[in-house]
């Protein structure tokens, strides 16, 4: 059984930093492609950084130069370093997991329940 635990969110005021953590078990992580996607109310699901089983990290232009995504396989963890926040990154932040390349971040076959992060000004 597949299973994705976020933790780690919360309120900062804007210029915070948060770190999100991913607990998962229930496939083969160290094979996985796995990302963090995120939404607010009234909002599609925005993907926010992706990294590979390669290690290859990917970021959406609005949070390049302030989030890092890095996985520990040992841990079969996932995690999201976020700095310098801003009030529009407020919104629930989802980890994601999925074995095909192609597909986008925000279609990951299995994600968690998510994780509230809310930046105020």
């Amino acid at each position: 059984q597949v299973q994705l635990v976020e933790s780690g969110g919360g309120s900062v005021q804007a210029g915070g930093s948060l770190r999100l953590s991913c607990a998962t078990s229930g496939f083969t992580f160290s094979s996985y492609f796995m990302g963090w996607f995120r939404q607010a109310p009234g909002k599609e699901r925005e993907g926010v950084a992706r990294i590979t089983p390669y290690g290859t990290r990917t970021y959406v232009d609005s949070v390049k130069g302030r989030f890092t995504i890095s996985r520990d396989n040992a841990k079969n963890s996932l995690y999201l370093q976020m700095d310098s926040l801003k009030p529009e990154d407020t919104a629930m932040y989802y980890c994601a997991a999925d074995q095909e390349r192609s597909k986008k971040l925000e279609e990951y076959t299995y994600f968690g329940q998510g994780t509230q992060v809310t930046v105020s000004s």
